[in-house]
């Protein structure tokens, strides 16, 4: 007589739902690089061992091995695709993103400060690109226990932004010109979608959320700061995000990754990762004194050659000051439109700041830089607001990053 051994019943878990539906964005990205390679090169490329290297939310990231080809490939490729939903914002994000890779794949070698892209696809929303291999990031860096790695990483990345600078001065027409052989996004630099209504709107934010007032003359110069996103002066590739964990730490220099946002714009807004720092990041630690002054020495250093003027403190103070102004306001006028920006405040594991840690002390920052340019009503403003988020979420200094840290 022979037994019948039930199975076991099916995990209908969400866990294993989500799991099913990876494995599948993973084999349908893989195909789909095959496809286009194959269609790219005119023969059958395969590619096999696909390890999942995260990506966002938007998109599936894999580190492939060209298995079979009859041409010259290297022997990992990095992929990168893009979900297909039905919202602008990931179009928008492929559109950039591909014709990043395409200005720099365009340059000399030297001059290249991120990967080479082999491929692209408008309909597939595909990269495929040159695999980096498994160098550290700025991230893994500061978060390490080797103060000296930590600093030489920071300038590193420092002297490479201004390189990419100088090295895309006067590149708008091209990067202009890919972007017309897609469907270009409505705003070609993404700070221009948020950026004025969060400075029209954070006063209002402030008076009712807090009790601050915003006094005209400070309304007044932070609107300023929006003048660097039309003028034609200093002007330069910007990865919009240049996040620790976007700069791959390479033996051939730091390499800059996610082009998301890519586009031309005042550099300035870049420059201000120097001195905010990481602006666009709600986990942002301090760091330590004389830090930020000798990466903005070493970022000066690249782009004087292109831009002589900014060797001059009364050109380029003001103009870091203003674009300091923005992001600033911008992350507050962010944190506030947040539904519930006191869950936000607590959001993230105990080893990160939580945003309003971070906020109140870019706040601080900005009072200090304020009141040394002179511009005292807008360092007041900034210390009535430092004094506004303390009373309500608490005080607690920013720790340094844990590189830095004393053990």
């Amino acid at each position: 007589m022979s037994v019948e051994i039930a199975a076991d019943p099916p995990d209908t878990s969400g866990a294993a739902r989500a799991e099913s539906v990876r494995v599948e964005e993973v084999n349908a990205t893989v195909l789909a690089a095959e496809a286009l390679l194959s269609k790219r090169f005119g023969a059958r490329v395969e590619l096999a061992d696909p390890e999942d290297l995260g990506g966002s939310g938007r998109s599936t990231v894999l580190r492939v091995k060209v298995a079979a080809t009859p041409f010259s490939l290297p022997r990992n490729l990095v992929v990168k695709r893009y979900g297909q939903q039905d919202a602008a914002q990931p179009r928008d994000s492929w559109v950039r993103e591909a014709v990043s890779y395409q200005l720099f794949t365009a340059l000399v070698a030297e001059d290249r400060m991120c990967p080479e892209l082999f491929a692209h696809d408008s309909g597939s929303r595909l990269l495929v690109m040159e695999d980096l291999g498994r160098a550290p990031t700025l991230a893994g860096k500061l978060h390490g226990d080797d103060s000296r790695a930590a600093e030489a990483a920071l300038l590193s990345w420092a002297r490479s932004l201004g390189r990419l600078h100088a090295s895309t001065a006067g590149r708008e027409p091209d990067f202009d010109a890919l972007l017309r052989r897609q469907n270009p996004p409505q705003d070609k630099d993404p700070l221009a979608t948020d950026g004025p209504r969060a400075l029209a709107e954070l006063p209002a934010l402030l008076r009712e959320v807090f009790d601050v007032d915003t006094a005209d003359h400070v309304a007044e110069f932070a609107r300023s700061a929006l003048a660097l996103l039309d003028t034609g002066r200093h002007r330069a590739f910007s990865p919009s995000d240049s996040c620790p964990d976007n700069n791959l730490i390479t033996t051939r220099g730091v390499r800059f990754l996610d082009f998301e946002g890519g586009c031309v714009r005042n550099m300035m807004f870049d420059a201000a990762f120097l001195t905010v720092p990481f602006p666009s990041c709600w986990c942002a630690f301090a760091l330590p004194r004389g830090m930020t002054e000798a990466m903005l020495a070493a970022w000066r250093a690249e782009v004087r050659v292109m831009w002589p003027d900014l060797d001059d403190d009364a050109v380029l103070l003001p103009k870091l000051l203003r674009a300091q102004v923005f992001w600033i306001w911008l992350t507050t006028w962010q944190f506030l439109t947040v539904p519930d920006h006191a869950e936000l405040a607590s959001i993230g594991p105990h080893e990160q700041p939580v945003p309003t840690d971070v906020l109140i002390a870019r706040w601080a920052d900005l009072a200090k830089a304020a009141d040394a340019a002179h511009e005292t009503e807008v360092a007041g403003h900034a210390v009535r607001v430092v004094a506004a988020l303390t009373a309500r979420f608490g005080q607690r200094a920013l720790p340094l990053y844990p590189a830095f840290a004393e053990g």
